[in-house]
């Protein structure tokens, strides 16, 4: 088990100083929120909505044999309690007819479920121009699948070297792998950088934000995501933040990724889980989040070894306490 994690906040989860944040996360200023699609706009001060709880369908599946179908989720996610869901696009197997889709958006509706995420596997850091041209048209296609279900935002990478042997290897490493010989960090961030410039046009066109994620390769560390983001300059760029992809200085990175995110992926480990386990500090990472102007989706993934039947709850009851 790691040490508490905590983004320069007390154990309560209440706030304090920019002066004692400063010492705790090492830094000597506190980023400000900027007004967008997550966030608080200007305007007359009022009381904070109540924070939407929502879940990933890959809480209930992990990758584990058989798959877990997204209606199933969806089922599962309602008669739990949640507010809304995320759908790992993985999960929706080779049938994505738009019949199909637009019956998973109906069973959402009358589930009282909004359906808040599409989260994608792709990625840009190859010296292939064709591979990278094909996961630009994957990316387009996820927009374009989010839109025909009316979900608002997808999770996107920015890819890896894929140097690892496997993604067991790649955890034992904390999540760093060798460089492709005769490349570089700068040439892959070049590589990730134009090939998210070539699908904000898309994005714009469908109204659909992409948020990246702080999910190994190049975007393993808030600095690598942010290169990303601040490089393209575009609303229709923005960030996932999650809370269990950091291994070292989780709470400064965190900080840093929040006024940029759009969701907040937020990981717990009942059970133990599979490459390691977090004990984050959900008060003071929901109170980070309320310093930043942070009114967006809290997105559940379960992560252990627990049953989801029973983690996935006691999850979303320790979530609902955490960010109330």
């Amino acid at each position: 088990m790691h040490p508490p994690l905590s983004p320069g906040l007390s154990s309560s989860g209440q706030r304090i100083t920019r002066r004692q944040l400063a010492r705790v996360a090492g830094i000597g200023t506190v980023a400000l929120a900027v007004p967008h699609a997550g966030h608080a706009a200007d305007g007359p001060a009022r009381a904070a909505p109540r924070t939407k709880i929502g879940v990933s369908t890959y809480s209930f599946w992990q990758f584990r044999e058989p798959r877990v179908e997204v209606e199933a989720s969806i089922d599962d996610a309602a008669r739990m309690g949640f507010d809304g869901v995320e759908i790992l696009e993985m999960q929706l197997g080779d049938d994505r007819s738009n019949g199909r889709l637009q019956r998973i958006k109906r069973q959402a509706f009358m589930a009282g479920l909004d359906l808040v995420g599409l989260s994608t596997h792709q990625g840009f850091v190859s010296p292939d121009p064709a591979v990278r041209r094909e996961n630009v048209a994957k990316t387009i296609r996820s927009l374009e699948l989010a839109h025909s279900l009316g979900i608002p935002t997808i999770r996107v990478n920015t890819g890896r070297w894929g140097t690892s042997k496997s993604f067991d290897d790649l955890m034992a490493n904390k999540g760093i792998e060798p460089r492709l010989p005769g490349h570089t960090d700068d040439e892959g961030f070049g590589w990730v950088i134009d090939a998210f410039r070539e699908c904000v046009p898309r994005a714009e066109a469908l109204g659909v934000v992409m948020g990246l994620e702080n999910h190994w390769g190049l975007g393993r560390t808030a600095a690598g995501v942010l290169r990303v983001v601040d490089a393209v300059d575009s609303p229709w760029l923005q960030v996932t933040l999650d809370t269990g992809n950091f291994l070292e200085d989780a709470g400064p990175q965190m900080e840093a990724l929040a006024p940029r995110a759009v969701l907040v992926q937020a990981k717990t480990y009942y059970g133990g889980g599979k490459w390691y386990s977090l004990d984050i500090d959900y008060p003071g990472v929901a109170a980070m989040l309320r310093r930043h102007g942070y009114r967006g989706w809290v997105s559940l993934e379960f992560e252990g070894l627990d049953p989801a039947e029973t983690a996935v709850p006691r999850s979303l009851e320790m979530l609902r306490a955490a960010f109330t």
